[in-house]
């Protein structure tokens, strides 16, 4: 467990700064008022997410590895990551949908239904806490497996 201090710290940095994300979304509107747009911002999200692997693989090189890691180790260490926000993914999607924005489900079903991207039934289905947990872990782990292995790759050493 100490061994991995690093990436456990770097997993609930993660979730919070995609909180504090989450929240700058709901203030300046993209959860009701600019929902249209919110698809779209909402993907610049990957320049902070790749920039906390960056700093976390290179604190995990330089406090861990004396400066010389692997790729095998980053890709390592980037999936203890990727596996912390994966575990907090379920309770920051509850805190996001009942504390943060608590209208985003309604606001973005009824903006599904008004552009007729999707009927009621399907909007309320796809559109819901149940849905986005499961999508949150999927996609988690999806993405913090692939930035992990990239991320890893720029910053192994080449003598490792």
């Amino acid at each position: 467990m100490q061994k991995h201090l690093t990436e456990i710290r770097w997993g609930i940095i993660f979730t919070l700064v995609m909180l504090l994300w989450l929240w700058l979304e709901h203030l300046v509107g993209l959860h009701g008022p600019y929902i249209e747009h919110h698809a779209t911002y909402t993907n610049l999200f990957a320049i902070p997410a790749i920039l906390i692997y960056v700093l976390a693989l290179r604190q995990k090189k330089w406090r861990d590895y004396n400066g010389v890691m692997s790729w095998k180790q980053g890709i390592i260490a980037g999936l203890l990551i990727t596996l912390v926000v994966v575990v907090l993914s379920p309770l920051s999607q509850w805190l996001f949908h009942t504390v943060i924005s608590p209208d985003y489900f309604a606001n973005v079903q009824a903006y599904a239904v008004s552009q007729q991207m999707m009927s009621a039934d399907e909007a309320a289905a796809y559109f819901n806490l149940s849905s986005y947990i499961v999508q949150s872990l999927i996609g988690a782990a999806i993405m913090g497996s692939v930035t992990s292995v990239i991320v890893a790759f720029f910053l192994r050493s080449k003598a490792a």
